[in-house]
């Protein structure tokens, strides 16, 4: 349904031209049998008369025709100039979204780098937390040996790691 749409700016003049043609037509045929019945009723001065206004008819049917086309040609150059400027906003929003698209993945892989980085950062800490406990516990092995009583306890800030390295 949607090309009957779409093609309504193409059938909407041919039908307008359509009937301004069926009207010069149908004026045509009527001034025509008028003139028809004056030519067999009249003498040839009548009939001179019936030829030129037949003429005149014809000349006045071709203006409304000329005039009809003319208003379906003014209609078109008007849809047309809508249709461009509308195509036109329809690529500046499709060059805005594309532009914004752009940004978001230039953040997303910003982002992802950052991850990445920050990733490595907790990992490279945990195997320094590892490595600082067990060389506390080793420390605190020697201190007990070496005094002979227990090392002192550790600061507040490590102590729960120390216990459960301990463990």
């Amino acid at each position: 349904m949607d090309w009957l749409t779409s093609t309504a700016p193409i059938i909407t003049p041919v039908l307008g031209a359509l009937g301004v043609i069926t009207g010069a037509v149908y004026s045509y045929r009527t001034v025509k049998r008028k003139s028809d019945t004056d030519e067999r009723v009249a003498s040839v001065q009548a009939q001179a008369s019936a030829e030129a206004t037949e003429g005149q008819t014809y000349v006045e049917a071709m203006k409304t025709v000329t005039a009809g086309f003319s208003s379906l040609l003014d209609q078109q150059r008007g849809m047309l100039d809508q249709q461009r400027h509308l195509l036109d906003q329809e690529r500046t929003m499709h060059a805005q979204t594309v532009e914004r698209v752009a940004m978001l993945e230039a953040g997303q892989l910003e982002l992802t780098r950052e991850v990445r980085q920050l990733q490595e950062e907790q990992r490279k800490d945990r195997r320094w937390k590892a490595a600082a406990l067990d060389y506390i516990r080793d420390l605190r092995g020697l201190v007990a040996k070496a005094l002979g009583h227990p090392a002192p306890d550790p600061p507040d800030e490590i102590a729960a790691d120390v216990a459960n390295a301990d463990r």
